[in-house]
């Protein structure tokens, strides 16, 4: 396959790192927050757009985040046996 027929956005890196943002819903271990991240996808047969909830595991260094604060997080290598994701940033500070 020739350079000309790869897609220009993918001449860089191939596989990005995925990127989500959510709700910290838990703070209560050291260096790490429980992000829940809620997905909307319509269902197969029926249509109708339903919401699925995903729990993260996320590492936080700083222990800067707290409940009620919407964060951005990031795909990493495993950092143990349930944390997958690094904190990037603090998008909203809870009220």
């Amino acid at each position: 396959m020739s350079d000309e027929q790869i897609a220009p956005d993918a001449a860089g890196r191939a596989n990005r790192r995925k990127v989500r943002e959510g709700l910290v819903v838990s703070d209560r271990m050291e260096s790490t927050v429980v992000v829940a991240v809620v997905e909307r996808v319509r269902h197969p047969r029926y249509g109708k757009t339903v919401q699925r909830t995903k729990r993260l595991y996320v590492h936080d260094a700083d222990n800067a985040a707290k409940v009620g604060d919407r964060v951005r997080v990031a795909e990493t290598r495993p950092l143990s046996k349930l944390k997958r994701w690094r904190l990037t940033e603090i998008v909203e500070r809870a009220r």
